[in-house]
């Protein structure tokens, strides 16, 4: 999987209303950050994953989000600390904002 210029152009979109918001390309997927701090990623199948851990990621299963799982060495599934961002959010920056912020919150 190789990430688009198109996918940066729509994550730079969607998250334009968080400070200093770069992205970084890594292991076939794209960082999401601001201000330094990594929030989001483009991971596999191109889903776009916030990170989330606690009560942001009971909330987000709440909305439907799925937790990112892959089968790890042993056979054994491993999951990550990457939830689906909701649909809704999808298209709309100001409520993707608000998910993202919550979840650079989690990480202060």
């Amino acid at each position: 999987m190789a990430v688009s210029e198109e996918q940066i152009a729509f994550v730079t979109d969607l998250f334009r209303g968080l400070p200093a918001l770069t992205t970084r390309k890594m292991f076939g997927g794209l960082g999401i950050y601001s201000e330094g701090t990594i929030f989001a990623v483009i991971g596999p199948e191109d889903a776009l994953l916030l990170k989330a851990r606690g009560q942001l990621a009971k909330d987000l299963a709440a909305e439907g989000s799925e937790q990112w799982a892959y089968e790890g060495k042993s056979g054994k599934p491993s999951r990550m600390p990457y939830w689906t961002l909701p649909d809704a959010a999808l298209d709309d920056p100001e409520e993707a904002c608000i998910w993202a912020r919550r979840s650079l919150a989690e990480t202060d």
